[in-house]
């Protein structure tokens, strides 16, 4: 290593310390001009907005650029969320439906209901043991097991669900009649139908897009101009409720800028 790497790793190393010692200051001075002031209580209520703050600010700061309290707020809502997902499933799974299940099997009467109700508890759970098989690498094709048991169930439960939800619903509108029993046209449904036919030929590439075949697929490029348009549309709503509520967080509950 060069002694210009070095002199750069260094440098960046006592700029990352200086960012988290000026954060850490603020915070720590912030809040205990807020608990002085009687707006916060020392208790878990508190200890939680404050570590709420903290983090959502560190979280924030990406919009300046990739820095260190970026990355620790990051590796700790992963830490959090992958704990949180151990300790669901060991309460809500494993204890449950394997561990208090067995035992309660146990102490039943034994018949062949009970014994077909163990191998029912007992093989899933030999089957999803498996996994741990990557471990060893002279096992490790006995985890393909799982995984292909994982993938064809979740295939064959997700598969009816999807055709029915992105094809089939979404092509009832299609179908409904172009005209009122009054007489008069039925102008939404001539719009989804005008909007289906001319968006499936732009996608159909067997043909040139040229004369009404080009025209027709003019028209579907700007129905799905607008569908984009409206995606993206509800996409920043949704993403701007979240950071109101995070500034009404900071604002209200943090620091009682807001009423």
């Amino acid at each position: 290593m060069s002694n210009i790497d070095t002199t750069t790793i260094a440098t960046s190393k006592k700029s990352d310390f200086l960012v988290f010692a000026i954060f850490f200051s603020i915070i720590i001075i912030v809040n205990a001009i807020l608990l002085g002031s009687g707006h916060l209580k020392w208790g878990l209520e508190g200890v939680g907005i404050m570590m709420g703050a903290a983090f959502t600010i560190s979280l924030y700061s990406f919009l300046y650029k990739d820095n260190p309290l970026f990355k620790m707020a990051e590796h700790f809502y992963v830490g959090v969320a992958t704990a949180y997902l151990i300790i669901v499933t060991w309460y809500s799974v494993i204890l449950t439906d394997v561990i208090y299940a067995f035992r309660d099997l146990t102490k039943a009467p034994f018949s062949s209901s009970v014994f077909w109700q163990m191998v029912a508890i007992i093989l899933p759970t030999l089957i999803g043991l498996l996994v741990y098989t990557r471990i060893i690498p002279r096992f490790a094709w006995m985890s393909k097991i799982t995984f292909s048991i994982i993938i064809g169930f979740g295939s064959g439960l997700a598969i009816p669900n999807l055709i029915n939800a992105y094809i089939l619903e979404q092509a009832k509108p299609s179908m409904t009649a172009l005209w009122t029993s009054a007489g008069g046209f039925e102008w939404n449904a001539i719009i989804v139908f005008i909007g289906v036919i001319s968006t499936l030929i732009y996608f159909f590439f067997s043909l040139e897009h040229k004369g009404a075949v080009g025209a027709t697929a003019k028209v579907g490029i700007w129905f799905l101009m607008v569908s984009f348009g409206a995606s993206f549309g509800f996409t920043v709503m949704a993403r701007f409720s979240l950071l109101i509520e995070r500034v009404n967080f900071l604002f209200h509950d943090w620091i009682p800028l807001i009423k």
